[in-house]
């Protein structure tokens, strides 16, 4: 140990934080804390002839400023557009009662995203269903009996 206090608070002098700050660039979208949230498109950069950061909302309107550091800007994440199952085993577990399995989520932007998908009793009740009904219709395509 060091002996020196380790602030674990905002109020205790140093905030803990992982992430790199959030500096938006020309053409990036924005949410501002500071307007609940509005979203707009950062149409001028501090130092680049303004002051500070300067938006406009996406299908126009009037521009409103930011701060210099961006500290009321938080980026604006891409929507999904579909999902995809991962290659590994779904699992059942007795006790939640509950499934799960592995997917990819596909943006907008073309990032990629791990998440679970959690399904209760009712849910694999309908997607083994539904599957069924797919699996058909795939078959009867192909010529094969249904």
């Amino acid at each position: 140990m060091s002996g020196r206090p380790t602030p674990h608070l905002p109020l205790q002098g140093a905030e803990l934080g992982t992430t790199a700050p959030f500096l938006p660039q020309l053409g990036d979208l924005a949410a501002d804390t500071a307007r609940n949230g509005r979203v707009g498109v950062v149409v001028a950069l501090p130092g680049e002839g303004a002051a500070t950061y300067h938006l406009r909302p996406p299908g126009g309107g009037p521009a409103w400023s930011a701060p210099t550091d961006a500290s009321t800007l938080e980026p604006v994440p891409a929507r999904p557009t579909h999902a995809t199952l991962l290659v590994t085993d779904a699992v059942y577990d007795p006790r939640a009662k509950q499934g799960s399995v592995a997917i990819v989520v596909h943006h907008e932007d073309g990032g990629r995203s791990e998440a679970t998908l959690i399904l209760t009793p009712t849910d694999l009740e309908r997607l083994h269903a539904q599957t069924g009904r797919i699996l058909a219709d795939h078959e009867h395509s192909r010529g094969g009996a249904a």
